[in-house]
């Protein structure tokens, strides 16, 4: 089965007042051939920027990244994923916010005011990838009266210390990660219900450049999502330089994700491995290609990655995404999406 989608990203920036004000809009709009839900229009970032000499304000519609890991980001809590644009949590929906940094010698101290909330996006009945049964967005619960209009705070402190870089993040609000309880509707139709509770969720991420080896960790502790749990991801990257006496650098991915939650259905990476390496061509075109396998160490339920890029001329990029999952047992989380074995390609125009 093969399916079209196109999509239009335009941004715009300008500044003054020498430097210390700017403003960026970035829209975002995506056609899909097969998929109603995937088709859909959002404002990535619409933001203007204050700097000072010591702190910064942003205020406005923008996209914030936490993390270290590859293969899961559990820190990352500010924004919504945009799950019918990719799957890997790194496409995000814009998240309006006031952003307050003060940066000093002993580090950078973000305070976060989030006032309205984003609810995760999901593949409708024609879509891919898609859950069975289907998750019926339209029905979402919300622990807060105030449902999306709950506010929601976040603070983190970030620093680098000779060869360690450290952030220790504290997020109280609505839930972005909903738990997705199963329903019968009138129709005798079952579906999928997302709930987003009210929770705490306090993050630490953790990266040490030690020569050719990157050490990672992310570690978080969330309550007020029934139980409250701790969950980690870490490893290591090593990175090969000139391999074979060229210019291409090597490097391999190794990570261990768990999860003290013992609910497989709901959870997908409670003790698995990610094993892969990235390849860099550190040639004119940019060409770069990172491919890993995760494996369940309970079930050894398995999918496969591949991700690969590279710059045509001066305007053009083509990418290459594909994914595979294999052995999916029926008690994992992913056996929803076991025949959702795809490859897409994807070539960008830029002006």
């Amino acid at each position: 089965e093969d399916n079209l989608s196109f999509i239009v990203q335009p941004e715009f920036y300008t500044e003054w007042d020498d430097g210390r004000q700017s403003l960026l809009i970035t829209p975002y709009l995506r056609w899909d051939q097969g998929d109603d839900r995937r088709s859909h229009f959002d404002v990535r970032e619409f933001t203007w920027l204050y700097v000072s000499d010591f702190w910064e304000l942003n205020v406005g519609i923008r996209k914030v990244f936490w993390g270290v890991v590859e293969s899961q980001h559990l820190v990352d809590i500010i924004n919504q994923w945009d799950l019918v644009d990719n799957l890997d949590g790194e496409d995000k929906l814009g998240q309006p916010m006031i952003n307050l940094s003060v940066i000093q010698d002993w580090g950078t101290l973000d305070f976060f005011v989030l006032p309205y909330f984003r609810e995760r996006t999901f593949a409708g009945p024609q879509g891919r990838i898609r859950p069975l049964p289907r998750i019926a967005t339209g029905l979402a619960e919300y622990e807060s009266a105030a449902e999306e209009h709950h506010v929601d705070f976040a603070i983190r402190w970030s620093h680098a210390i000779g060869d360690w870089d450290l952030g220790l993040s504290h997020f109280y609000g609505t839930s972005r990660e909903p738990i997705l309880f199963a329903s019968v509707l009138p129709t005798s139709e079952i579906v999928l219900i997302p709930r987003y509770h009210i929770i705490h969720q306090t993050g630490l991420d953790l990266q040490a450049t030690k020569g050719d080896w990157l050490w990672k960790l992310e570690v978080i502790q969330r309550s007020g999502q029934e139980d409250s749990f701790v969950a980690l991801t870490g490893g290591f990257e090593y990175t090969r330089v000139g391999i074979f006496n060229t210019q291409m650098d090597l490097g391999f991915l190794l990570e261990y994700l768990f999860d003290d939650r013992k609910d497989r259905t709901r959870i997908p990476f409670q003790n698995d491995v990610l094993g892969g390496f990235r390849l860099s061509l550190n040639d004119e075109q940019s060409t770069a290609i990172l491919m890993g396998a995760m494996v369940d160490r309970d079930d050894q339920s398995w999918s496969f990655n591949l991700e690969a890029s590279r710059r045509i001329g001066d305007r053009w990029t083509v990418e290459a995404e594909a994914r595979f999952f294999e052995n999916l047992d029926q008690g994992n989380l992913q056996f929803a999406v076991k025949d959702d074995d795809y490859i897409q390609i994807q070539l960008s125009r830029f002006f």
